[in-house]
């Protein structure tokens, strides 16, 4: 049984499933935006929100603490800088995962995650639209 057990293994051993959540918690952090399968999203919400979370705080040891887990000193940056701040009010909640349907391919569930505090990627559209009229 497998009662109370909250990981959600996604079939990797335990350090492909850490290697595969810091990727995409860079990609994430880097286009704030990203699209794959919603248990790959499910599983990387709580991740996203912590790293959030030690980002809120700024000093050194949480950079350093992100900066363990994510390996990468772009996204650790960026992290900082610019999705911290705009999450300062936020109390919790900053991930945002919205179902797609299902891929064509295989069948799998497929869903996109995004920041919530994010500007809204309708709105450069419609700046364009406006442009050429």
């Amino acid at each position: 049984m497998r009662h109370r057990r909250n990981t959600t293994k996604l079939k990797r051993t335990a350090s492909h499933r850490r290697s595969l959540l810091a990727n995409l918690a860079c990609s994430l952090i880097e286009h704030g935006r990203i699209k794959t399968t919603l248990g790959k999203a499910k599983a990387l919400r709580p991740v996203a929100e912590k790293l959030v979370t030690l980002a809120k705080r700024g000093d050194l040891h949480s950079r350093r603490l992100a900066l363990a887990f994510l390996r990468q000193k772009e996204a650790v940056a960026k992290l900082f800088a610019e999705v911290a701040p705009a999450a300062q009010a936020r109390q919790g909640g900053y991930c945002r995962i919205t179902k797609l349907g299902v891929r064509t391919s295989d069948a799998a569930s497929m869903a996109f995650i995004e920041w919530v505090d994010a500007p809204v990627a309708a709105e450069p559209v419609a700046a364009e639209a406006a442009a050429a009229e």
